[in-house]
């Protein structure tokens, strides 16, 4: 029996009012997501001792996963126009148990190709999920609170993103000297056999989230689910992918946007990335204690968001955005330049500074576009995710050549785009506002 909701929808597709639990289990997607990205962060640190990488060739770990976002969100975005919100989300959890059982074989095979082919699939049933969620939360209420609904969903995804940090300290990572340290004594044979080993405790996480994934997805199996969709004249064909595309490419506020999701959402994976490598480098500390220094970044950002939230109900929403990006860059000036382990904290606040910004940034660039174009906006918007799959490897890069430390001034250049973004933001809704003159 389907768990039903009492609302209406409007013409726009927005609803009349919120099904509460309909709106608490679409929010609970967004920790399913954290978890997954905040153990490629567990992930990158792992392969890069095991496999001997370079830090370019491990942020290829972000690489694999974002590059699967910016490939199927499109595709994603077909199957929400051909059929619901809710089955691309039943799709997107189907794709992703998928990808968590490829680390079986990838543990086996214990290739580091391997183990990115099963990060993409991952990627894959998590860019259906995006693309349906992000876009379903801004629209299952009213149009007013579109921007406060989506910040409420995403304050979810650091409970998630802990959980992931969790998992991997504990079932990835091992108590004792660093990889570094142990596998310097070893000879040939212990440490092939010290590799084989800790390749496969990568697997354990994933055991643990196929059984969540399958109940989440029974779930929304059994609740009914508002449309959400565009009332549209049925004499009148639904604009195409194509005409879509021409129409944003046009449309100067939605790609300001763009522009703006792709350097803040690559900013922010790159320096989650480089937390645990910045506490092993600044302090003297095996994986499993320099992990928890991400577990508090991913506090602080869940700290920002719920602060934000309540800023953004007094100010408005630009200049809170502002502020926070003006003084993310301030901290990152600090963690390139002090040479002691206070850098690590001040990344922690960096995260804090993190908080608004994606949700802020996805729905005001929707609120930008006519609402028939709505669905594949929204999937060209998660596309701009494949920022995560390039700033960590400029990063990376950048700290094989000068130190990793100095590497974060690549996030003070992204920090600095998303100020200009919401400066822009600003001085636009300066000018439309009605101009109101005095009458006798």
């Amino acid at each position: 029996m389907l768990i039903k909701h009492n609302t209406t929808q409007r013409d726009d597709g927005y609803l009349d009012k919120t099904p509460y639990f309909q709106f608490i289990l679409l929010s609970c997607l967004f920790p399913l997501w954290g978890a997954a990205a905040s153990l490629n962060d567990i992930l990158i640190t792992q392969f890069k001792s095991v496999f001997e990488l370079s830090n370019f060739a491990s942020a290829l770990v972000q690489s694999a996963f974002y590059g699967g976002y910016f490939l199927i969100a499109i595709p994603a975005s077909l199957v929400i126009k051909k059929t619901s919100y809710k089955m691309t989300i039943l799709a997107g959890l189907s794709l992703y148990i998928v990808g968590c059982s490829l680390f079986y074989p990838a543990s086996t095979m214990a290739t580091y190709t391997m183990f990115l082919a099963a990060i993409f699939s991952i990627a894959i049933g998590l860019s259906f999920l995006e693309t349906a969620a992000n876009t379903y939360s801004s629209m299952i209420g009213e149009p007013s609170r579109a921007t406060l609904r989506l910040n409420i969903s995403q304050t979810f995804y650091p409970i998630g993103a802990i959980a992931g940090i969790l998992l991997g300290k504990y079932l990835v990572f091992q108590d004792g000297a660093s990889l570094e340290e142990q596998m310097a004594v070893m000879n040939a044979e212990q440490l092939h056999a010290f590799k084989l080993e800790m390749l496969q405790h990568t697997l354990k996480p994933y055991k643990y989230m196929i059984f969540v994934l399958l109940g989440v997805a029974s779930l929304f199996a059994l609740t009914a689910f508002p449309k959400c969709k565009v009332k549209t004249d049925n004499t009148k064909q639904a604009p195409s992918v194509g005409e879509t595309l021409k129409y944003l490419s046009t449309n100067a506020r939605f790609k300001k946007g763009i522009v703006a999701q792709w350097f803040y959402v690559g900013m922010q994976v790159a320096v989650w990335s480089f937390t645990i490598r910045l506490a092993l480098e600044m302090g003297n500390l095996n994986e499993r204690d320099a992990s928890t220094y991400l577990i508090f970044s991913f506090m602080g950002f869940f700290i920002g968001k719920f602060i934000a939230n309540v800023l953004m109900t007094k100010f408005a929403q630009e200049k809170v955005l502002i502020a926070y990006s003006l003084l993310g860059m301030l901290c990152l000036v600090y963690v390139s330049f002090v040479p002691n382990f206070s850098a690590v904290w001040m990344a922690i606040v960096v995260s804090l500074l993190f908080g608004p910004c994606w949700a802020t940034i996805y729905a005001a660039t929707l609120q930008t576009v006519d609402n028939k174009y709505t669905e594949t906006a929204g999937a060209v918007i998660v596309m701009a995710i494949v920022g995560a799959a390039c700033v960590p490897a400029i990063q990376g890069l950048v700290a094989d050549m000068v130190g990793l430390q100095m590497s974060f001034m690549v996030n003070f250049v992204c920090f600095g785009v998303v100020a200009y973004y919401f400066v822009s933001e600003m001085k636009f809704k300066a000018q439309d506002k009605p101009v109101v003159t005095a009458t006798v």
